[in-house]
């Protein structure tokens, strides 16, 4: 059970601060719990006595005579300490407040967090609406509309949408399992919320007002669990004002607040939606609908403008008209009158009755050729919308009832005939708009959930190792810093990228114009001349940067020149000394930019996009979140306008798209090992058909050492790769799994036991699906990581081993499978052994193991290391293993 099951099921509520006195906030709150039908107790808490049918009342708290599972409080805000103290001294713990005005500034808010600590309390709030569970007939707010049960869940931080939301699902009949106004988030938060709905099971979708979110490691860990089970789908407020401008470096200036959100809501699984009119379609179609097969979509319309008009949207989408095949032809064909479209739209033409609609859609629906279905109707002064919208939805209730589940969504255009058909269509579980682009857009959010949750899943992965020096980078960072300096210079910024195996054009240093012609000794020509200076952000702006220069000489010259210049435009600018390097010559190269931006609340983000000294103005740009994978790495440079420049054309030879693949798969790398680096620009990276060339690079460090990664999301444990040797001498190599390890899981898998793979799985499967060894490999290692053994000097996995935690990562579930020709070697006892000490590493403090009372072997072992059995009381064929133990922080 999840800790905050009571606030979505509570088996009584008081309301601190419950009045009966007209118009106040305690009132409505207890007029919403009466009204709502919510069947456990009610009481009211207020030292006036409160007369209410319905409700019982005392005056204090520490009058209750039992702990009430949920308490709402609405006292003023300098009460709410106390308040809390005293519910968490009577055992209640779990608490949602709907005052206002608890701030650090006044210190109530704190002092509110520390009663909350001392009794283990959760809150909900303060400053909110309160919250819903519509299943449990419970309306802790103060609102005026009351929700009907159903499959969405709403988290909001914005009360005033959750009132609009609940008035547009009065409107449309769309029910809610829960509704939630978030408030100002001290305790409870977004990723509490989302674990909290993801668990529970009559939410079948999930909906996110977000303004911005506090944690964000343990928002994209919760979203990403939700949504390989669930849509979850998310409007995110504050677009438009972007973050504070970034004067150091071009990826932090296009790196924009909003775009790090969509990256990250995309990286976690979430649809994101633009406005609340697309909030709404999203929501009415998740709540009727289950995710298609695929992306073939049938039309059946008695307008063949409209049908061409849903077409015209299908190809905004990632749908696809389907096509039908000669079984589906040959029965329209019997059912349709002469002549009809002969294709997919299905035109019935404009004087099809509710007969003629039925037979259409059953076909149609019934159809293997068709993943989704839409069913238009244009109004005629022929035919009664209503009636034709009964006849589509018992047709469609009945292929149901066959277990044919796929999407069917209707259209009836124009607002009045939609509303005559919008009460039939919600009774029938079918989700209805009044244009053929609201429609599409519907089916289109069931596309983006499908893919999002396989692109969690179910994705094709590759991983590179990257080559790098990780002690000479951290040693360049750490000079910087002894030395003052928050900025690297451009010879730093070149060897830290070496260090990672990143090409850098060849340089060399001058501190005077007279030492410029000695440097270039060093050096082929022609050369690139750049100023030095850490005034002086963007050279190429400056005069800081000459090109093309044959020799020494020149390049002595344009020194000379080139300081003159900036001692007369820039005089305050302190000039270090000069930059030169080998040019490039590459002439078909492309210019890129690459490099790491620093966001406020999701931490490093990778960038790509077209370069050069107009990068900004172009403004092409792809962002992920790291650790990326080389697939990932690939999968942006697609996402960037600039990726078909990288293609042939006219004559120009592809560019090496896997080199920069490589280069990102570095700066990833760069930003999990090194969190000193808050922003690096590599601008541009020349890319040609050999390969890529830095041949800028700019790089800011944190002023102190950063003591921990940044990343929010968790990367492999790497740390965690060893060579064990068991009892018996056999030497073992662990290390955790990777995303692409799918193929060396399933031929182990190939090579289990039934019997053992029965115990592992706790069921009859005689193989083990892609879907499941996916879940295995594609892990969020904040809660999971499958940990791989191999006999040393071999490639096949011969043991495996999957600890998966709670969302307060304090218990987890082991569980462990060895192959039959490698039992008898000690190899379960030490791979389990190393999986425990990785558990007391992490902070768990049970873990658990869910045995078949005949797996003997099993149980034996995990007595003999400490693990307590217990027979499960829901099932006498089931074994509980427990080991309790005090965490230990580092190995």
């Amino acid at each position: 059970m999840h800790d905050l099951s009571p606030f979505l099921n509570p088996g009584s509520v008081a309301v601190v601060g419950g009045s009966d006195r007209l118009h106040s906030l305690g009132a409505a709150v207890l007029d919403n719990l009466i009204q709502g039908g919510f069947a456990g107790p009610i009481i009211a808490v207020n030292p006036h006595e409160v007369r209410r049918s319905g409700i019982s009342w005392v005056a204090r708290i520490e009058d209750l005579r039992a702990p009430p599972a949920l308490a709402v409080v609405v006292t003023p805000p300098h009460t709410v300490p106390k308040v809390i103290s005293a519910l968490g001294a009577v055992g209640t713990t779990s608490v949602v407040i709907l005052t206002a005005g608890l701030s650090e500034e006044d210190g109530l808010r704190q002092a509110m967090l520390a009663a909350a600590s001392r009794h283990r309390v959760r809150i909900m709030g303060p400053n909110c609406l309160g919250l819903m569970a519509p299943h449990a007939k419970l309306n802790a707010t103060f609102a005026r509309t009351e929700a009907l049960p159903g499959g969405l869940a709403l988290i909001s931080q914005s009360g005033a949408l959750m009132t609009a939301v609940l008035d547009w699902a009065q409107m449309r009949s769309v029910g809610f399992s829960g509704l939630v106004s978030i408030g100002d988030m001290v305790d409870i938060d977004l990723g509490d919320l989302i674990d909290l709905f993801a668990a529970d099971p009559k939410t079948k979708a999930i909906l996110l007002y977000i303004e911005g979110v506090t944690d964000a490691a343990k928002f994209m860990s919760a979203a990403a669990a939700a949504a390989r089970h669930k849509p979850v789908i998310a409007i995110k407020a504050g677009r438009s004002p972007a973050a504070a401008p970034a004067t150091f470096s071009h990826t932090g200036a296009l790196a924009g607040n909003y775009d790090v959100y969509r990256a990250a809501f995309e990286r976690a699984g979430i649809v994101l939606v633009e406005n609340l009119t697309e909030l709404f379609d999203a929501a009415e179609i998740v709540c009727t609908s289950t995710a298609p097969r695929g992306a073939r979509l049938g039309i059946v319309t008695n307008g063949g403008g409209a049908g061409i008009l849903a077409v015209d949207a299908l190809m905004q989408t990632d749908g696809v008209l389907a096509s039908l095949d000669e079984d589906l032809l040959g029965r329209l064909n019997d059912i349709l009158p002469a002549p009809w479209s002969g294709a997919n739209p299905v035109d019935i033409r404009g004087d099809a009755g509710p007969d003629r609609y039925r037979e259409a859609t059953r076909e149609v629906v019934r159809a293997t050729c068709t993943d989704a279905v839409l069913i238009m109707n244009c109004p005629t002064g022929q035919q009664d919308a209503a009636a034709i919208a009964e006849a589509v939805a018992r047709e469609v209730m009945d292929a149901r009832a066959t277990h044919i589940d796929k999407p069917v969504l209707a259209c009836w255009l124009g607002e009045v005939n939609c509303l005559a058909a919008s009460g039939i269509m919600a009774r029938a579980g079918i989700a209805i708009y009044a244009t053929p682009d609201d429609a599409i857009r519907g089916f289109g959010y069931l596309l983006a959930s499908r893919q999002a949750r396989e692109a969690l899943s179910d994705r094709d992965a590759t991983t590179r190792v990257v080559t790098r020096d990780v002690i000479a980078a951290r040693r360049i960072v750490e000079d910087a810093r002894a030395d003052g300096r928050t900025e690297l210079s451009q010879m730093e910024a070149s060897d830290l990228l070496a260090a990672y195996s990143i090409p850098v054009a060849a340089w060399r240093f001058a501190t005077a114009t007279e030492d410029v012609e000695v440097a270039c000794t060093w050096l082929k020509a022609p050369y690139v001349l750049k100023i030095v200076s850490r005034e002086l952000v963007h050279k190429s702006e400056v005069g800081g940067v000459v090109t093309g220069l044959v020799d020494g000489v020149a390049a002595c010259a344009a020194a000379r020149a080139m300081e003159a210049q900036i001692r007369r435009e820039r005089p305050s600018a302190r000039l270090e000394g000069f930059l030169i390097q080998e040019q490039a010559h590459r002439p078909i190269a492309r210019e890129m930019i690459v490099g790491i931006a620093d966001d406020p609340t999701f931490g490093p983000v990778i960038v790509a996009g077209t370069g050069g000294t107009a990068v900004e103005i172009i403004a092409d740009k792809a962002l992920a979140l790291p650790p990326i994978d080389h697939a990932q790495a690939l999968a942006l440079i697609g996402k960037t306008r600039m990726s078909r420049l990288l293609a042939a054309y006219r004559g120009k030879p592809a560019a090496n798209i896997e080199a920069v693949a490589n280069v990102l798969d570095a700066l990833s790398a760069m930003a999990e090992d090194i969190p000193d680096i808050l922003e690096l620009d590599i601008n541009p990276l020349l890319v040609d058909p050999d390969g890529v060339l830095a041949l800028d690079a700019r790089i800011r460090i944190c002023a102190a050492t950063a003591k921990s990664s940044r990343l929010v999301i968790y990367p492999a444990p790497i740390e965690w790769a060893s060579t064990l040797v068991t009892q018996t001498g056999t030497s073992i190599y662990v290390r955790p799994v990777r995303a692409d390890d799918t193929q060396l899981l399933a031929a182990f898998f190939e090579r289990v036991s039934a019997d053992d793979l029965r115990f592992r799985f706790l069921n009859g499967a005689l193989h083990v699906n892609h879907e499941v060894i996916s879940a295995m490999t594609n892990v969020d290692y904040r809660r999971t990581t499958t940990f791989l053994a191999f006999e040393e000097g071999q490639a096949e996995v011969i043991a495996t081993a999957m600890l998966a935690a709670d969302q307060e990562g304090l218990r987890a579930e082991v569980a462990l499978a060895t192959r039959s020709d490698a039992k008898g070697k000690g190899i379960s006892w030490t791979l389990l052994e190393y999986v425990l000490r990785y558990a007391k590493a992490r902070g768990i403090e049970i873990v658990e193991a869910i045995e078949n009372a005949g797996h003997h072997e099993a149980i034996d072992m995990e007595r003999e290391m400490g693990f307590a059995v217990s027979s499960d009381p829901a099932d006498p064929t089931i074994r509980i293993v427990t080991r309790t133990f005090d965490p230990v922080i580092g190995d």
